[in-house]
């Protein structure tokens, strides 16, 4: 007997899988912060590791605040942009257009 039917749980099994992928970059955020010396750089990593953006102000020397964090993010193809009193910090599938600056 036919059901009219055809249940292939394999192809279920990948779309609730790639689901999951939709999901998490759905969960991404543009966090904001204050860069002054007091949260641990591997804190804002973190936060760039699982997709998100960071909005930084500034509190202090910029060089001095992001020389442990600008080089971690850089190794995975990341980004930093100084604008204005803010550091913008995003992971390698974010671009930032500064087109108009």
């Amino acid at each position: 007997m036919d059901s009219g039917f055809d249940l292939d749980l394999q192809t279920v099994e990948e779309e609730i899988e790639n689901g999951d992928d939709d999901h998490e970059q759905s969960d991404r955020r543009i966090v904001l912060g204050e860069l002054d010396g007091t949260t641990d750089e591997c804190e804002w990593f973190e936060v760039i590791d699982r997709g998100n953006v960071l909005v930084l102000a500034i509190e202090g020397e910029l060089p001095e605040l992001a020389a442990d964090l600008a080089p971690r993010v850089k190794e995975r193809g990341g980004s930093l942009i100084h604008f204005r009193e803010f550091l913008i910090v995003t992971p390698a599938d974010v671009s930032v257009d500064t087109d108009r600056l």
